[in-house]
């Protein structure tokens, strides 16, 4: 049976291949979407991708993940930097989590160098783009098998 990975998607990630693309890059969220669909049927993992602009949906999701998934792959967004309710729902989960920024969180501006995620994190990427995706998705099957 395949593991059942959650990747979660934080505030305005929806607008992604619209906003800022200096920094974002040009693909949409649904590119990345359909990334993590393709690379998820290769590894033989169920994919679950879901996007809020809302931090208690979140926590909501990452409650549930910790009876409907295996691991959980998470671009908080701008929740990295202010959401001690994400971070207490990740460490609760009890499960592997993967996070990631599509952009190198260090090189920007300094209040975006602190991810309260990363404390509870099994591995973070950033900076890679969508790739970073992929990698994670690779290193959670890695750690689930």
């Amino acid at each position: 049976m395949a593991k059942r990975i959650l990747i979660l998607n934080g505030p305005n990630l929806n607008l992604l291949g619209t906003r800022e693309k200096s920094i974002y890059g040009g693909e949409t969220l649904a590119d990345i979407e359909a990334l993590c669909r393709t690379r998820c049927e290769a590894l033989d993992l169920a994919c679950d991708f879901r996007q809020s602009n809302h931090e208690g949906e979140l926590v909501d999701w990452i409650q549930s993940a910790r009876k409907t998934a295996d691991g959980i792959v998470i671009n908080p967004a701008a929740y990295s930097h202010t959401s001690v309710a994400i971070h207490d729902a990740l460490r609760a989960a009890e499960k592997p989590v993967i996070e990631v920024h599509l952009s190198n969180i260090h090189q920007r501006e300094p209040f975006r160098h602190h991810s309260y995620v990363s404390s509870v994190a099994t591995g973070v990427i950033c900076g890679l783009g969508p790739k970073g995706y992929t990698m994670a998705l690779e290193a959670i099957a890695d750690i689930l098998n």
